[in-house]
């Protein structure tokens, strides 16, 4: 199965930018195909981003590298 990324573009890019920040949301492989009640992530240059896939273009949280490998060993 080929994972689809979302990519988006950085708020900091003006109209037309040519050198902009973008990063990759990955949706997690336990979605079926075309559900969108799950969490995204991403890994920005520092740190981990979380969204919830269902509001892309509302808050985001961001993790140090350090927490989120907290996190996930406690998983």
């Amino acid at each position: 199965m080929t994972e689809a990324l979302t990519w988006r573009k950085s708020t900091y890019s003006g109209q037309g930018a040519t050198s902009c920040v973008e990063i990759a949301w990955r949706k997690s492989s336990y979605s079926g195909e075309g559900e969108s009640d799950c969490v995204e992530v991403a890994f920005p240059t520092q740190g981990v981003a979380v969204r919830d896939s269902k509001n892309i273009t509302g808050p985001e949280l961001a993790f140090p590298v350090v927490q989120w490998q907290a996190f996930l060993a406690r998983l």
